[in-house]
């Protein structure tokens, strides 16, 4: 089983760039469709971005589209978040999730193993 654990959170100002990166456990990594979701207190967790096991099909939410870059480094089985012109409105925690073989849905329940977790807070 794969496990996953994210880094880079932190406190940036509005406007900045931040690069979130997921790293994976197991040698199957190339194998799982992997996205990013954030959640904020109260609120059900969001689909921000998903970049499939293929390496065909990356889509965003139209909410980071034009901001956000995802990536993959399936040598190093890692998965990117490269932000940029952040917003208040992205602070979040910030999750990464994997679903193998999968063909890329945005609903929380398509993807079988999450981190636990890294806090985004952009101040205004």
């Amino acid at each position: 089983q794969v496990q996953l654990v994210e880094s880079g959170g932190g406190l940036v100002q509005a406007g900045d760039s931040l690069t979130l990166s997921c790293a994976a456990s197991g040698s199957t990594f190339d194998t799982y469709t992997m996205a990013w979701f954030r959640q904020v207190p109260g609120k059900e967790r969001e689909f921000v971005a998903v970049t499939t096991w293929s390496g065909r099909t990356i889509s965003y939410s139209n909410s980071v589209k034009g901001r956000f870059t995802i990536s993959r480094d399936n040598a190093k089985s890692t998965l990117y978040l490269q932000m940029s012109s952040l917003k208040p409105e992205d602070t979040g925690v910030y999750y990464c999730a994997g679903d193998q073989y999968g063909v890329g849905y945005s609903k929380t329940n398509s993807y079988e193993i999450w981190g636990q977790g890294t806090q985004v807070t952009v101040s205004s």
